[in-house]
């Protein structure tokens, strides 16, 4: 157990940032995966030195989390479309079902297309593929990385629960809008649903 210089809360060895203020932690041991890196991390560190982190390369901007965001909400626009194709077919051919009655049932369905597309599409693209990259397919082409306060990547149970963090502020009045904001005055570039699993996005130079 070590404690935050700055504001003193406890936290796990090897915690990049601290849980409570965020700010930046120097590693007080050799990461565990040191043992088959090249030798240069198996030599002592000069005295004040730290091990490199994920973390060097800094949070992504609030512009790139934008662009990618925006790449990956194509792809939730395709699934609305074949899911409003697919579920349109089936209601106008429910037997008894007037023109009328499909009008407003293909009304009430465009109101839920929304959170299931992105719930579906982000089961591949916002849990599966995080948890595997660390990135979804708009992040990877903005080059930035999904990653836990240890700078490992998220479990899918974790990616899981901040995909529905998303998908839940979109049924609060405003609240997709400032979900995606809030980097802009947060200190550690976070959106509301990366605080729900206490994750960050930082830029990936090298896409892997």
């Amino acid at each position: 157990m070590i404690y935050c210089a700055k504001c003193g809360a406890s936290m796990n060895e090897g915690t990049a940032f601290c849980p409570s203020c965020g700010s930046p932690q120097t590693p007080v041991a050799a990461p565990p995966y040191a043992a088959s890196q090249p030798a240069a991390w198996a030599q002592p560190a000069a005295p004040g030195a730290r091990a490199p982190s994920v973390f060097d390369a800094g949070y992504a901007t609030w512009a790139n989390r934008v662009i990618g965001f925006l790449i990956d909400g194509l792809l939730i626009g395709a699934g609305m479309v074949v899911l409003y194709l697919i579920l349109g077919t089936v209601l106008a051919g429910i037997a008894g079902l007037g023109g009328h009655g499909a009008f407003n049932g293909m009304c009430c369905m465009l109101l839920l297309l929304f959170p299931v597309a992105t719930l579906l599409v982000g089961f591949y693209n916002s849990v599966y593929l995080i948890a595997q990259r660390g990135f979804s397919i708009g992040q990877g082409v903005v080059k930035v990385k999904v990653v836990d306060a240890y700078g490992n990547l998220l479990t899918q149970g974790n990616a899981f629960v901040r995909l529905l963090a998303r998908v839940g502020l979109g049924f609060v009045p405003f609240g997709s809008l400032l979900d995606m904001l809030w980097p802009l005055w947060d200190d550690r570039g976070q959106t509301l649903h990366d605080k729900a699993v206490g994750c960050y996005v930082i830029n990936n130079p090298s896409g892997m």
